[in-house]
């Protein structure tokens, strides 16, 4: 599985582009960068009004659910046929998330434009305003086994599954905690920082990250969490791409966990 992929891997034919470029800070930013300009033909989907659910209270960005992003893709007009190519500004977690969504959703050919709008617009025609396209009946076939809930952490504990935490070694340890109530991990996960994805060409292919994985054991079901489920997207993607096929994401991830669950610390 390669979805992670450099501009002249990209595919030629039937694509469908996806802007995902967001910024947690700013959530109005990445839409009204979209409005400006984007590549031709590409539609939005922002990370909290597209890529969430805001209304549930599993964690700060919920999923959707099946009905919901079955909606999503007829409205964007697409369907299993279509190449899609997702991208945001570039090493950033948004289009990782939208791609572990649409596998989730069943498609098969999708790709991560990794370099980033910045590379994209030097070589694709660009339009401002907002794309349309016809709906679609298209029908889900869902990948359950892709996304993991709160029991599918806790009995992936008792069964003794690798648990990954993508945040910062700080926040990981309970240092710091900018965000959520409550500092610390989940018991037993490791820490792999997600930005040791990042490069000068944008999020590295799970080959190129290899190094960070050597030492997970294969045999292991791999479960991977962050602070919502966002950036340990990419993580997710790189460890899929890398071979390893027993590959989760606890979409509530860390600010679902601490709603009703103890945890620990390491400073």
């Amino acid at each position: 599985m390669i979805i992670t992929k450099d501009l002249h891997e990209l595919p030629k034919q039937h694509v469908r582009f996806i802007d995902t470029r967001f910024d947690l800070q700013n959530p109005t930013w990445g839409e009204q960068a979209y409005q400006q300009d984007h590549v031709q033909g590409a539609i939005y989907w922002h990370l909290e009004d597209h890529l969430s659910d805001m209304s549930r209270s599993e964690g700060r960005h919920p999923v959707p659910s099946k009905q919901r992003m079955t909606k999503l893709i007829q409205a964007s007009g697409l369907t299993y046929e279509d190449e899609l190519v997702i991208y945001d500004q570039g090493n950033a977690p948004f289009a990782a998330r939208a791609a572990v969504l649409l596998l989730w959703a069943g498609f098969t050919n999708v790709s991560i434009a990794r370099e980033g709008y910045g590379r994209l617009k030097e070589v694709f025609p660009l339009e401002g305003g907002t794309a349309w396209y016809p709906s679609t009946n298209q029908t889900l076939q869902f990948h359950d086994g892709l996304l993991a809930d709160q029991q599918d952490v806790k009995n992936h504990i008792a069964q003794n599954g690798m648990l990954i935490d993508a945040r910062s070694t700080d926040r990981y340890r309970g240092v710091t905690e900018p965000i959520d109530a409550i500092a610390g991990h989940i018991p037993t996960a490791a820490n792999i920082d997600w930005e040791q994805l990042k490069s000068d060409r944008g999020l590295l292919k799970g080959t190129e990250a290899e190094a960070l994985f050597r030492h997970l054991p294969e045999e292991k079901e791999i479960m991977t969490y962050c602070g919502s489920g966002v950036t340990a997207s990419p993580l997710t993607i790189a460890l899929l791409e890398s071979g390893r096929e027993n590959v989760r994401l606890y979409a509530g991830s860390y600010s679902d966990w601490i709603q009703t669950n103890e945890i620990e610390t390491s400073k």
